[in-house]
């Protein structure tokens, strides 16, 4: 059955009504008002976490992606050019690490001891426990959604993940992942074909929850990377 993918996108930093653009945010940032780098965390902390995931099909090591993202992001504000958005160049920083976490994994996992101990590898690996909004919508298919997800190969996955899922425009993806226009179309269209072999029904509307990042673990991801810069927490 053909699966409705129009409807899976959705933004998870969409413009909101006098909130101040994200160059106003840096401007503020850079002179070292921290609630205004809370603000951009809050407002990209979905999409560098759904990035990150789509590469290490791990809540936890996705979390700590997003964690050290953010501080490299904020160490480096001061070279941020503002060439492209602040949007595409937390993904990149994002994509960067966690592939950097998976090559380090490799060469671990080709040092192995012969006794089955590898450190952090990423061959096997499983979700998180799911916070209690994922809890009570959908678990059976939310875990055949995941896994089918999990399933594609990491070029189709994370350009799935950000087009699809996270709803970033194919200009948008190709600037994140620095990919030419014909290899996201390209790779979307194998993950989609790949997904309706895996999935036999409409995903619908169900997709929009898949990895969310908001609410409690939102706020932990603010508090510990404000904690590790030292800055202080301004929000209740």
């Amino acid at each position: 059955m053909e699966l409705n993918l129009q409807r899976l996108k959705v933004r998870s930093s969409p413009a909101v009504l006098n909130e101040p653009p994200d160059q106003e945010l840096i401007a503020r940032a850079r002179k070292g008002e921290a609630a205004s780098f809370e603000k951009l965390m809050r407002r990209y902390n979905q999409r560098v976490f759904r990035a990150a995931r789509s590469v290490l099909r791990n809540d936890a090591e996705a979390e700590d992606v997003v964690q050290e993202t953010f501080v490299r992001a904020y160490r480096h504000l001061a070279d941020f050019e503002e060439r492209s958005s602040l949007a595409t160049w937390l993904t990149r920083i994002a994509v960067h690490e966690a592939l950097a976490r998976v090559r380090r994994s490799r060469l671990f996992a080709a040092l192995d001891d012969g006794t089955g101990r590898r450190e952090r590898g990423f061959s096997r690996v499983e979700s998180s426990q799911s916070g209690p909004e994922e809890q009570a919508s959908s678990r059976e298919l939310r875990s055949v959604l995941v896994a089918a997800i999990d399933s594609l190969p990491e070029g189709l996955r994370t350009v799935f993940m950000l087009r699809e899922i996270e709803g970033l425009s194919t200009i948008e993806t190709c600037e994140s992942l620095q990919l030419s226009t014909e290899a996201v179309r390209v790779r979307l269209h194998r993950a989609r074909s790949a997904l309706r072999q895996y999935v036999e029904k409409q995903l619908g509307e169900e997709v929009h929850g898949l990895f969310t990042f908001a609410g409690t673990r939102c706020d932990a991801m603010v508090a510990r990377v404000f904690q590790k810069l030292g800055l202080p927490l301004t929000s209740a």
